[in-house]
């Protein structure tokens, strides 16, 4: 049975009404999936205490947001990536990130205890936390803390990203480790943030070619996205066989999102998905952590997240959104909702370089094979 994970203390982590990366998102899907009777089983995990953000986190800098969480303010701003408009200083918000790196670990934990062997986290995926500084909505890096958990405890751990932007912070952490493969596939960085994420990004010394990079071209359609995971993600697991896969599922590569390029459909999603939990019970005893991401359509964030519940917990698909449910977010957040959880077919015009985009990915995947070919043998 997959263990669900959640406290409403995520809510704290909020960055203004108006910052994309809104607990709302989070908030949509529970009622959803309450929407629909289903009743939910989950665990509360506990904040995690400001020290034990050092194994990933510099002191000074966990220093500079706990004082920033608690008063408003912190010097030296600009050192810490801190009072952008990505990352502004909110009161509440050390503390609501504290407790959702506390739900990721627990995840983490679960896993690594034989207590669960699949765990989704509602929240979490803060990719672009660095060692010294906030970046990208992301202020602690939790996914680092539940790889550090893991390896600590001897196991090898593969990473993959499917959130639209690289998932840099993650990478850097374990950019030498030789227990640790990262996967992230990302719009290129040539046109969305962080602008990193290459090909050429392989890792150093025992991590060499087990940092993997893929990064898709603008307006790639589903087909093309699942063809990549079969070139590069099906025999990087093979090669590597990790003893768990961690994934953060971004929603943030559907086609309606505003921050990226990408064109994946919920369709799609269901796809990858069904093919992450069958990679995963092939190459690691189905041993995986999945948690939460990017995704700034309220509207496609809402409906992939609980579509993703659902097939964890081998739940039939509703067709249809609850009526009461989209009049109520309709009406709180004043934009218009789908009438059913997946998008329509087809759900947008053809897009003009199909060919060329379909082209280029796989030229991607014969790079980065080649790439990395005299390291795996």
């Amino acid at each position: 049975m997959c263990r669900v994970i959640y406290h409403p203390k995520y809510s704290s982590y909020a960055l203004g009404d108006n910052h994309p990366f809104s607990p709302l998102r989070v908030e949509m899907v529970l009622d959803l999936l309450s929407a629909w009777g289903i009743k939910m089983y989950i665990l509360q995990p506990e904040a995690v205490v400001p020290e034990a953000l050092y194994a990933v986190h510099d002191p000074a800098y966990v220093k500079a947001v706990e004082q920033a969480g608690a008063t408003g303010k912190v010097k030296e701003t600009a050192v810490f990536g801190l009072g952008t408009a990505d990352n502004p200083i909110v009161r509440g918000m050390a503390e609501g990130a504290r407790f959702q790196v506390g739900g990721t670990l627990l995840g983490a934990r679960l896993l690594v205890q034989g207590k669960a062997q699949n765990v989704l986290q509602m929240g979490g995926g803060f990719h672009h936390a660095h060692p010294a500084s906030a970046a990208g909505f992301c202020l602690y890096n939790d996914l680092a803390l539940a790889i550090r958990e893991m390896t600590g405890h001897g196991w090898h751990v593969a990473y993959l990203d499917i959130d639209v932007h690289h998932g840099d912070g993650v990478q850097e952490m374990f950019y030498s480790d030789d227990k640790v493969m990262t996967i992230s596939m990302h719009e290129s960085g040539e046109y969305i943030f962080p602008g990193s994420g290459w090909l050429h990004e392989l890792g150093r010394g025992m991590g060499r070619s087990l940092k993997l990079n893929l990064p898709l071209e603008p307006f790639t359609q589903g087909d093309s996205y699942l063809q990549v995971i079969e070139g590069v993600v099906e025999p990087a697991l093979s090669w590597f066989r990790p003893d768990a896969l961690i994934v953060q599922a971004g929603a943030d590569a559907h086609f309606s999102d505003p921050l990226a390029d990408l064109m994946l459909t919920t369709q799609d999603y269901q796809r990858l998905f069904k093919r992450i939990f069958e990679l995963s019970e092939r190459h690691c005893n189905g041993r995986m952590l999945i948690t939460f991401g990017g995704g700034y359509s309220f509207d496609a964030t809402a409906r992939i997240w609980s579509l993703l519940y659902l097939m964890l917990h081998k739940m039939d698909i509703p067709e249809r959104l609850p009526q009461v449910w989209r009049e109520r977010w309709q009406k709180r957040l004043g934009v218009r909702l789908a009438e059913f959880l997946h998008d329509p077919n087809p759900a947008y015009d053809p897009i003009p370089r199909k060919q060329e985009v379909l082209r280029l990915n796989r030229e991607l995947i014969q790079r980065i094979m080649d790439a990395v070919a005299a390291d795996w043998l």
